[in-house]
């Protein structure tokens, strides 16, 4: 008999098993990709990571694949085509957060050369390593967060609150949350 995987949470949705195998946690440094964990951590706030997941390709869709450039120049009319949409979370302030935030993110590429170099300054470009033995022990937002919201707040970005800032930072990897007991804790350590 195969031993059971032990993970930080606790499901059997294949959608979070996947997400938390193979993504969550894991250091990005691609642009595109982290635009598109900032736009999905938008959109969770309220919700649940599970609607996200099942609605991430829909939003792929509707927002460009997540290419920050074509989401900045889409129009009124197709930002509204994107609230008559079913598939995806139709919440206006969070559909035109994210047209907003697509221009913010390209002003950063400007000034830094990388959305990458700007947001891994507030770890100091290495991952946090903070060796949780329980759930119970994640905070739901921390200094680094706290400063990363207010910068991005500070340079017009909307839906980024220290708690989504926290959460995006885990998906990034800008974090290793995952706890000690998960089979996937020193398998990211070993990539940072």
């Amino acid at each position: 008999m195969k031993p059971q995987l032990v993970r930080c949470w606790k499901t059997e949705n294949p959608l979070y098993i996947r997400y938390h195998d193979e993504e969550w946690g894991v250091p990005v440094h691609d642009d595109k990709k982290l635009f598109e964990f900032l736009v999905l951590e938008g959109f969770q706030a309220g919700l649940t990571w599970e609607l996200i997941l099942k609605r991430r390709e829909a939003f792929r869709k509707a927002f460009a694949d997540f290419v920050p450039r074509s989401i900045a120049n889409l129009s009124t009319a197709e930002a509204e085509s994107i609230l008559k949409n079913p598939d995806v979370i139709r919440n206006k302030a969070k559909v035109y957060a994210t047209i907003n935030n697509a221009n913010r993110f390209i002003q950063i590429q400007n000034e830094f050369g990388s959305f990458d170099r700007f947001i891994w300054q507030f770890v100091n470009g290495k991952p946090i390593d903070h060796a949780f033995k329980s759930m119970s022990e994640m905070p739901p937002q921390t200094d680094e967060s706290r400063a990363m919201s207010k910068e991005l707040k500070k340079r017009g970005f909307k839906f980024v609150g220290p708690t989504i800032c926290y959460a995006f930072m885990q998906a990034v990897g800008m974090v290793n949350d995952h706890l000690k007991t998960c089979f996937r804790y020193k398998q990211i350590q070993k990539q940072t």
